[in-house]
């Protein structure tokens, strides 16, 4: 095992790998920290089921059914 090299001061002398090696675990962390999706628990909104027409015609102007036909618009 090696020991760090020392400085006449006393400290150690940071080499540079060290410092590579531990700006790369940095930023590894930090891409997987930005990259793992975020879980949110959202309750779904309870819709009652509508009831449907006694002379057919099921056909209703839904926000889904509004939202495509501003699609289509030229």
């Amino acid at each position: 095992m090696r020991k760090p090299h020392s400085e006449p001061d006393g400290g150690t002398r940071l080499n540079r790998r060290t410092l590579f090696a531990g700006a790369s675990t940095v930023g590894a962390l930090a891409a997987a920290a930005v990259l793992i999706p975020r879980v949110t628990t959202e309750e779904p909104a309870a819709t009652a089921p509508r009831k449907m027409p006694e002379k057919g015609g099921g056909y209703t102007l839904s926000d889904h059914v509004k939202q495509y036909y501003k699609t289509t618009l030229i």
